[in-house]
Formats: C-alpha cells, structure tokens, sequence
C-alpha cells in the first residue's frame, strides 16, 4: 500500500502598503499561490481604460481608499464603488474602470485560475490587451514623496 504525501504550502504573511501616486498606476503582487493571486492596485487617477474581460480567471476588487466607477458588461452599465465596497466579476466578465474622486484609488485585487496565461486580458472581440499596453491607456507611475496607503 502507498501512501501519497502532500506537500503543505506554506503561509504567505503579507501588508498593504504602497506609495501614494502623483501620477500613473502601481500594481503590487502581495501573494500569490498556483490557484490564487492578490494584489494592490494604486492609481492616481485613470483605471483600466478599454472594455476587456478575464476568460480564464474569476477576480474581485475591493476598494480601500477613494472611488472607482466601474462599467460592467457594456459601456452604459455603471456602478460607483467606495471604500468598503467591491465586486466579483466570474470569468469572462467584460468590464472596464476609473478612478473617479479626487484622492488616490486603492484597491485590493484578488484573482483565481486554475490555468494563468502570460496576460489574460482580451478584448470582447477577442485581440489581447496587454495590461502594460498604450491601449489599455498605462502610463508612468510617480510617487508623492512620503505619501503612502497602509501602516
């Protein structure tokens, strides 16, 4: 008779914390496993600017500082989240963002796959967006000095 080890994964400890922008976006993993990634999203104004969707992972964004108004599905359906609110959008969810107040907007990013492309993001017609792309409006990032979201 064999028995099969598993191998525990190990506890990731993780904080969220990341600089306050002047300008532009910042995206920091905090912890990731096979299945699961979290991150921190910062943008100092902007979003993710072109209707794309995830075909491959299911993910949410809880907001933790500011205001993102989010159009899900079309252009015209629109709901504004604040602090302490989020949404799970299911895999294959069209959607697009911004931040819509005037301080930064922080967001707490996770995301779930069983199979990670190198960068699942597709437009609805199905052409790749990369995430870091002109098409997906991302620009420089740059920090307000000794300004930061977390302890």
């Amino acid at each position: 008779m064999t028995t099969e080890m598993h191998v525990k994964p190990e506890a990731q400890y993780f904080s969220l914390e990341a600089p306050l922008l002047a300008e532009g976006r910042s995206d920091t993993t905090v912890a990731r496993t096979d299945l699961l990634r979290l991150r921190l999203k910062v943008y100092a104004s902007g979003g993710e600017n072109v209707l794309h969707l995830h075909p491959m992972e299911d993910h949410s964004f809880i907001i933790l500082q500011g205001e993102a108004t989010f159009h899900i599905g079309t252009e015209d359906a629109i709901t504004v989240l604040t602090k302490y609110q989020g949404v799970m959008l299911p895999r294959g969810t069209p959607y697009w963002f911004q931040s819509s107040a005037s301080e930064n907007l922080v967001m707490l990013r996770a995301g779930a796959a069983e199979d990670w492309p190198e960068d699942g993001r597709i437009a609805p017609d199905g052409h790749a967006i990369p995430g870091h792309s002109l098409e997906n409006k991302h620009g420089e990032s740059i920090p307000i000095p000794g300004k930061f979201f977390g302890p």
